[in-house]
């Protein structure tokens, strides 16, 4: 008997990929050049290929279960550099796919997914985490796989009730997306009952590498008692500064120290390490946040086509709001969408350059429905209204 299960099986599946070859699923990749202000180190460079090799091994994963089905996947590259007419390249990628996975800056994403041919696309946001593209700038054909900034700053706070530093000072940078971070972590704070003692804004202009111990300990030395000192600098400019150089010893988290971000080079547990290996031998380098957001989307599409065995945007994006929808995204939960805002449900890692040293939502942070959605904009403070 077993014998004869296994002819069958076997036979399906020699037989299924010539009855459903006829489907093929086109992906379009657009990446929109971001001005990313000057830092102090080069120590951390931003990979030029950032987001796009994460799209390339979701491409190949999807392959790999296509192949016995029949499914072909195709993935097209559109490249905006500085000067170059993005509603145009946006709209030759319009014209050659269905399903965009965009990293792009906030403007660049509305700008792309509000053209006249976008509305029957559907959009995966990989590379913006502003919290007001889920919440009052939401499109419903825009789904984020990359987790907002009040998401991070949600995990970072969990993290720190539990630890019990419910007392913060907050350093906060210059720059636009530094200053946005900062707000998510106020309204964190608030959320979970933690203090903001005093919110200072980092303006110094001085050489760091050289005077790091001098001006550091004297900046910091103004704040009021705090348990946890935590760095708004997403530009990844001064935060590095600031370890080790603090008035009183403090433990650091935000920027620097430790860091809540949708993936980590040190995460390595729920089978992590294979992706990570994986990522690495394809692009030589460690997989990066948004290279894992553009793997997510690739692969979402990838589910959904194989469930449904549908292509057409109406059949995927049904079944992505879906309750049916799961995916494995090797942080030991299963991924959905939220259906109010299109935001991946997903865990958070807090670490350290090297190692995870928690996972939110943590223990005790309970919700009546998803604990994932203790973490971000929870259906009752929904303001998307697309």
């Amino acid at each position: 008997m077993i014998r004869v299960l296994l002819c069958i099986v076997v036979g399906v599946l020699a037989v299924s990929p010539k009855v459903k070859a006829d489907i093929k699923v086109t992906i379009a990749y657009l990446s929109v050049w971001k001005d990313v202000p000057p830092t102090l180190s080069n120590l951390d460079p931003v990979p030029i290929d950032q987001g796009l090799r994460g799209a390339e091994l979701g491409l190949q994963d999807n392959a790999t279960t296509g192949g016995f089905l029949g499914h072909n996947y195709e993935l097209l590259r559109f490249d905006v550099q500085e000067g170059d007419d993005l509603t145009a390249i946006a709209e030759e990628a319009l014209q050659a796919a269905d399903f965009i996975v965009v990293n792009a800056p906030h403007d660049a994403l509305l700008l792309v997914s509000d053209l006249d041919a976008a509305s029957s696309k559907l959009f995966f946001n990989a590379g913006a985490a502003d919290t007001v593209l889920r919440s009052d700038e939401c499109r419903r054909h825009v789904l984020h796989t990359l987790p907002s900034r009040r998401m991070l700053a949600d995990a970072l706070a969990q993290y720190a009730v539990k630890k019990r530093w419910t007392d913060w000072a907050l350093i906060v940078g210059s720059h636009e997306d530094d200053i946005a971070f900062a707000n998510a972590l106020e309204a964190s704070a608030k959320k979970f009952k933690v203090r903001i003692r005093e919110r200072k804004t980092w303006n110094f202009d001085a050489d760091m590498r050289r005077s790091a111990s001098a001006e550091v300990p004297l900046f910091t030395r103004e704040l009021p008692e705090h348990d946890l000192l935590v760095v708004a600098d997403e530009a990844n400019d001064f935060a590095r500064y600031i370890m080790f150089n603090t008035w009183l010893p403090r433990p650091l988290a935000g920027s620097e120290g430790v860091i809540p971000a949708a993936w980590h080079r040190a995460v390595e547990q729920h089978g992590a390490a294979q992706l990570q290996n994986r990522f690495r031998e394809l692009a030589a380098r460690p997989m990066r946040a948004i290279d894992w957001a553009a793997w997510v989307a690739v692969r979402s599409i990838g589910e959904a086509v194989t469930r449904t065995n549908k292509v057409d945007v109406e059949s995927v994006s049904t079944f992505l709001f879906s309750d049916a929808f799961e995916l494995a995204g090797f942080k030991g939960r299963k991924l959905s969408f939220r259906q109010w805002n299109g935001q991946l449900r997903q865990p958070v890692p807090l670490a350290h350059p090297g190692a995870v040293v928690a996972l939110a939502p943590l223990e005790g942070f309970l919700h009546q429905f998803n604990e994932l959605d203790t973490l971000g904009i929870d259906e009752p403070e929904n303001r998307c209204n697309p």
